[in-house]
């Protein structure tokens, strides 16, 4: 294995009179933060809503100190361990923990991780495809097996997916599809109907049903499970339309973070909410999820859905993925070579 080098290359974060700044720069690797006890050579990362919200300063994500190295997920190759879990040249995903938020993330040509952070790459997955996936693609796995867990399935209705030209919208309409549900997909972009369908959606409504709120407490049940990162009044909307017995997976809130309901759903139809958090789900839960997605969606379908930028890009994709530019999953090349 070639021999690891003193320095790395990483995008920076700096602050200064509240304002958040982003540059290339080389970092010694022996003054990296992080408490880990493997080294990773990371080959990608990609860009999430999160991390657009951190490299722009526009969210308060970074609760570590600056200057910081942002990338809520990496993927790589295993270069040093003192950990009896991994050895050099595994490959390896980390996604979740504090990457990117409270410890430095995946925008860098190395970095030190926790070994109990660290998945194995499932085979049938690279280091590419395994990034095309993300965070986004463990968040939206999670989801569905959350609807499963309530036995819902295809033959039980409709699948509403909220935000889904979005990362995780995305990678949820390509799961559902390929476990054999029907997907309604909700968007307010009509030009990208097309990708919906290629994606597996059998139906496409305008996101702005939705956005409108619950028009009353219990309406007509047209769906069997949610998929919703949007919340806010749309959430409401989804609660007061689910089917009896169905479940609503909430795991985001870029439509807000407060909503309006009542209990009716809950007590007259036995509607569950159920939070997914995949930040700080469990290993054996996280690996297993890995696992299933690994065996459920052809990487051709996957990389239709993937932008590939370099390291020097991602502060400009950014701001376009903050003013809605963005459709699908953008991966990081941290190397440049295949962006």
């Amino acid at each position: 294995m070639t021999a690891v080098p003193t320095k790395t290359r990483c995008l920076v974060l700096t602050q200064q009179d509240g304002r958040t700044s982003a540059s290339i720069e080389s970092v010694p690797i022996a003054s990296i933060p992080n408490r880990g006890d493997v080294l990773v050579n990371v080959a990608y990362s990609s860009l999430n809503y999160k991390d657009a919200l951190a490299v722009t300063g526009r969210g308060k994500i970074i609760r570590g100190e600056f200057p910081f190295v942002p990338g809520i997920d990496l993927a790589g190759t295993v270069v040093e361990s003192d950990s009896r879990l991994f050895t050099p040249g595994d490959e390896v995903i980390a996604t979740g923990w504090g990457l990117g938020e409270s410890s430095w993330g995946g925008y860098t040509e190395y970095q030190r991780v926790r070994s109990e952070w660290l998945v194995p790459v499932p085979a049938g997955l690279d280091l590419r495809m395994a990034m095309a996936f993300g965070t986004a693609g463990l968040t939206a796995m999670l989801a569905v097996k959350s609807i499963e867990s309530k036995g819902i399935g295809p033959s039980d209705g409709e699948v509403v997916v909220t935000g889904a030209t979005g990362g995780v919208g995305s990678m949820a309409i390509l799961i559902l599809a390929g476990l054999g549900y029907a997907v309604v997909a909700s968007t307010g972009k009509p030009d990208a109907h097309a990708y919906l369908r290629r994606l597996g959606a059998s139906t496409i409504i305008d996101r702005g049903i939705l956005s409108a709120g619950a028009a009353r407490p219990l309406d007509t049940g047209s769906w069997a499970a949610a998929i919703d990162s949007v919340g806010g009044s749309t959430l409401s909307a989804i609660l007061s339309q689910i089917k009896r017995h169905g479940v609503v997976a909430l795991c985001g809130l870029v439509g807000g973070a407060e909503f309006e309901s009542t209990v009716y759903p809950f007590i007259l139809r036995g509607v569950s909410l159920v939070g997914i958090d995949s930040n700080t789900c469990p290993p054996p839960l996280r690996t297993s999820a890995w696992e299933r997605i690994a065996g459920i969606v052809p990487s051709n379908d996957v990389l239709q859905t993937v932008r590939m930028v370099k390291l020097q890009d991602v502060s400009e994709v950014c701001e376009e993925m903050l003013a809605g530019r963005i459709t699908g999953r953008t991966v990081v090349s941290i190397f440049g070579e295949d962006a």
